[in-house]
C-alpha cells in the first residue's frame, strides 16, 4: 500500500460517465478531495444509453435531485419496461416489465402458480398479473407506491432521457458543488517513472493537470486504462457478435409510450426510446452478417416520424477490461467495457462503478487488496449482465436468417447454461449474490421467449384447482382495475414539462 494521501481526483472525459462520476463523488467526498474534470467540447458522446432501469431512482435520490426538474431539463419520459418484439418467433411479443408480477408467497415464486394454471388449461397470460405491463400497454402512469386496499406493491419505473441534456444537467449540478472543469484535449499522458502510475496530463494548450487518482471516462477511446496502461481486454464477441450500431433521432409521435421497444429484424435489432421532444432510434448489428447499407435501410424504413439527423455509426467490441481499476486509474462507463444496450444497462454500469469506487475510495493511498476486490466485484457484475443479454439471443427460435440460426446454436457460458437447465426442469431461477436482474426479470425473458418448464413447485398443490382459478382471477382483476384508474402518461408529462 502506498502512503500517499489521495487529495486530487482527475476525471478525464465528460459526457454521461464523466458527469455522473463528478456529481456523486463531489456530493459525497467534496470536502475531502479536490475534483477536476477535463473534457473537450469538440469530442461528442456516444449517447446510446438513453434508457435506464429502476436503480437510477436510488442514484437520483442520493444526489437529492428533484424528479420534476430532472424530467423537464432532460426532456425525459417514464419507462415501465422493455417490449421485445420478434425475439422468439416472428410476430411474438413480450415485455420485461419492471416491478413484481402477481403476489409473492413464502418459498415459492408466483410464476409457479401460473405454470400450474397453464397445465390446467386456464388460459391466463403471465403478464395479466404485471401492473407495469398493464399500465404500459394502456399508456398510463402515476406515481403509485402501493395498490390501494391490498398488500401489493405499486409501480416500479425508470426513465428515458436525452443523454446529452442529462450530461449538461449533471455538469451544472457538479460545478455548483465545486467541481472544477477544464476545457481541453489531452495531448500526452505522463507516467510516474518510479511506479508506472499516471502522474499528469498535458493538454494541447500546454497546461499540465496533476492528480493522485484518475477516472477514465473517455468512452470507447479508453485513453488511460488501455492506450496508456495497456490493461487488456476480454473479448465476448463469440457470444455477442454485434459490433456496430447506427443511431438516429426522429420526430416524436403521440402518445409518448412509457416503455422501450426492442424490435428484432432479420440481421439485428432496433431500439425505440420515446422522449418528450423526439424518439431515439438505433439498429444494432454484426458487420459479419449485415452491411452498413442494409443496416441503414432497415433503420430508416422503420422510423415513426421524419429523421432529424443523419444516422451515426458506432463501432464497438463486446467485452470487458481485464481490470476496471489498474494502478491509479479507474475506468468508468464504456472505457471499462461494452455490453450492447439491449437491457438498458449502460448508465447503470456507470453508476454502479462510481458507487463501488465510493465504497472502496482510498484514503491514505491505494491498497492493492482493495483494488483487487473492486475488480473482482466489477468482473462478476459484468458477467452476470452478459449472461442475461446472451439469454435473449440463445432462446430465439427464428429461422429466417443465418444470424439468428447461429445465435441459437452457439455455445454459451457455463453459468448461463446452468441457469437455463434448472429453469427448464423445475421452473426455478435463483438470484446470485447482488445480481442486478432479479428472478422475475429472468422469468419474463425465459417465458416470453417460449421456455415453459417441465414442472412447478409442489407448494402450489396446496391449493385446489378452483382456489387457484379464484386467486388468479382476483389478481388479474386488481391489476386491470388499478391500471385503468391511472392517468395517462402524456398527462403526467405535461405536469413536468411546464
Amino acid at each position: 500500500m502506498t502512503s500517499h494521501r489521495i487529495q486530487k481526483l482527475v476525471i478525464v472525459g465528460g459526457g454521461t460517465a464523466g458527469w455522473i462520476s463528478a456529481s456523486l463523488l463531489m456530493k459525497m467526498l467534496g470536502k475531502a478531495i479536490q475534483i477536476t474534470l477535463v473534457e473537450s467540447e469538440d469530442i461528442g458522446i456516444v449517447g446510446v444509453g438513453e434508457a435506464t432501469i429502476p436503480p437510477i431512482m436510488n442514484f437520483n435520490m442520493a444526489l437529492g435531485i428533484d424528479e420534476t426538474e430532472f424530467l423537464r431539463e432532460t426532456k425525459g419520459s417514464i419507462k415501465l419496461g422493455i417490449q421485445f418484439e420478434n425475439w422468439g418467433q416472428l410476430g411474438d411479443s413480450y415485455m420485461h416489465a419492471f416491478g413484481t408480477i402477481g403476489k409473492e408467497f413464502p418459498s415459492c415464486s408466483f410464476h409457479h402458480f401460473w405454470l400450474r394454471s397453464q397445465q390446467a388449461g386456464m388460459g391466463f397470460d403471465f403478464w395479466d398479473f404485471s401492473l407495469a405491463y398493464q399500465a404500459a400497454k394502456k399508456n398510463k402512469f402515476a406515481k403509485l407506491g402501493r395498490i390501494e386496499g391490498v398488500n401489493l406493491p405499486g409501480l416500479s419505473y425508470a426513465y428515458h432521457f436525452d443523454a446529452g441534456l442529462y450530461a449538461r444537467y449533471l455538469r451544472r449540478y457538479s460545478e455548483n458543488l465545486g467541481v472544477k472543469r477544464i476545457e481541453g484535449k489531452v495531448e500526452q499522458v505522463q507516467l510516474n517513472p518510479d511506479n508506472g502510475d499516471v502522474q499528469s496530463l498535458q493538454l494541447e494548450n500546454g497546461q499540465q493537470v496533476q492528480g493522485d487518482l484518475f477516472l477514465d471516462c473517455t468512452g470507447l477511446h479508453s485513453l488511460l486504462i488501455e492506450k496508456t496502461l495497456n490493461t487488456g481486454f476480454e473479448d465476448w464477441s463469440h457470444w455477442l457478435p454485434a459490433d456496430s450500431a447506427m443511431a438516429v433521432p426522429c420526430e416524436s409521435v403521440q402518445p409518448v409510450t412509457p416503455y422501450t421497444r426492442s424490435i428484432a429484424h432479420a440481421k439485428g435489432w432496433q431500439w425505440r426510446i420515446p422522449l418528450q421532444h423526439r424518439i431515439g432510434n438505433g439498429f444494432v448489428y454484426s458487420s459479419k452478417y449485415c452491411s452498413d447499407e442494409e443496416a441503414r435501410a432497415t433503420l430508416m424504413n422503420n422510423l415513426d416520424g421524419a429523421a432529424l439527423a443523419e444516422p451515426r455509426i458506432i463501432r464497438f467490441k463486446t467485452g470487458r477490461r481485464l481490470k476496471q481499476w489498474n494502478r491509479n486509474v479507474i475506468s468508468i462507463g464504456l472505457s471499462s467495457g461494452f455490453l450492447e444496450p439491449l437491457e438498458s444497462t449502460s448508465i447503470h454500469l456507470i453508476q454502479s462503478g462510481v458507487l463501488r469506487l465510493l465504497k472502496f475510495f482510498p484514503n491514505h493511498g491505494i491498497c492493492p487488496v482493495e483494488r483487487d476486490e473492486y475488480n473482482r466485484q466489477s468482473k462478476i457484475e459484468f458477467e452476470q449482465i452478459r449472461d442475461f443479454v446472451i439469454l435473449h439471443y440463445k432462446l430465439n427460435q427464428r429461422g429466417d436468417s443465418q444470424y439468428w440460426k447461429d445465435c441459437q446454436r452457439m455455445e454459451i457460458p457455463e453459468s448461463l447454461q446452468r441457469k437455463i437447465a434448472v429453469f427448464a426442469n423445475s421452473g426455478r431461477v435463483f438470484r446470485e449474490q447482488d445480481e442486478l436482474f432479479a428472478e422475475v426479470a429472468w422469468q419474463q425473458v425465459l417465458i416470453g421467449q417460449g421456455m415453459i418448464p417441465d414442472d412447478y413447485h409442489p407448494l402450489v398443490n396446496a391449493l385446489t384447482e378452483p382456489q387457484l382459478q379464484e386467486l388468479l382471477e382476483q389478481l388479474k382483476a386488481i391489476m386491470t382495475m388499478t391500471s385503468d384508474k391511472l392517468g395517462s402518461h402524456d398527462a403526467f408529462l405535461r405536469t413536468v414539462s411546464n
